[in-house]
């Protein structure tokens, strides 16, 4: 069973969602992010999204826009977040490691090579935001074969035969996409986000996370009320930038409101 089956298993037996929080990276700087990392384990996530630094990330607003700046002055590359995932698990064996990013630094470095290369390192999922399961065969193909879940997005605009499409082409979990528009936008709708889990989850057994809006416990907490797992990243990631020059405030920062969505989370 993979780590991230295994995480959502355990979970579901002691009738608790996942808390999957966002950062990108290398920002503020590369030291800071494995530190980053296990803070935020030991505040409560259950699975880490570990951003890739893209110069063009269309999918990001502007305070996760700011994030990858920050680490691409840093020079952060693909090897770099793969040689953080490997340093992360020795002394982290267990918890799920999702990589969020775009195709391009994947295509460079070719499909096989990253598969075999992310297996090494110790990462469990890929996210590539611009990657429609339509063109995927070939790089599903690769992460399967090393053991790699992939999971894609659905939006508030997507319709039931793409959603079906979408979930038989994923593993690992679905991602859903709670606003239309960029990360860090808009306003939370609970009842929309109901209605359209209850939609994707009439299409899949696999476990369903909702992000984008998600800013504090009480959003949090409603969304644990209806989705296998909550993923928050612009919240975090301000959280970050103001404590800029000090891993130290960062980690207490981060874990801060980590620790008051968990608890919000398992209070529901």
């Amino acid at each position: 069973m993979s780590r991230l089956a295994a995480c959502f298993e355990e979970l579901r037996m002691v009738g608790n969602k996942a808390l999957v929080p966002y950062v990108t990276a290398g920002d503020p700087e590369p030291g800071v992010t494995v530190s980053l990392m296990h803070a935020m384990v030991a505040a409560g996530a259950d699975i880490i999204e570990l951003g890739v630094p893209f110069s063009d990330p269309m999918a990001e607003g502007p305070v996760i826009q700011r994030a990858m700046e920050r680490a691409l002055k840093h020079g952060v590359s693909l090897d770099d977040v793969l040689e953080m995932v490997h340093t992360f698990r020795q002394t982290d064996a267990d918890t799920p490691v999702v990589l969020m990013g775009y195709l391009n630094p994947v295509e460079v470095k070719g499909y096989a090579e990253f598969a075999r290369e992310a297996q090494a390192a110790g990462v469990d999922a890929v996210l590539l935001v611009d990657m429609p399961p339509e063109e995927a065969d070939d790089l599903l193909s690769a992460l399967y074969a090393h053991d790699l879940d992939m999971i894609f997005l659905v939006a508030p605009t997507t319709d039931a035969a793409r959603i079906k499409a979408i979930t038989a082409a994923g593993r690992g979990f679905i991602y859903y996409v709670s606003l239309k528009g960029v990360t860090g936008a808009g306003h939370l709708d609970v009842s929309g986000v109901t209605e359209q889990v209850a939609k994707i989850r009439a299409q899949t057994s696999l476990p369903i996370g909702v992000g984008f809006g998600i800013k504090d416990a009480e959003s949090a907490a409603s969304i644990a009320r209806v989705a296998d797992a909550v993923v928050v990243g612009s919240a975090l990631v301000r959280k970050i930038e103001e404590n800029t020059g000090s891993g130290d405030r960062i980690n207490s920062a981060v874990a801060g409101l980590l620790a008051e969505m968990r608890t919000a989370m398992d209070g529901c």
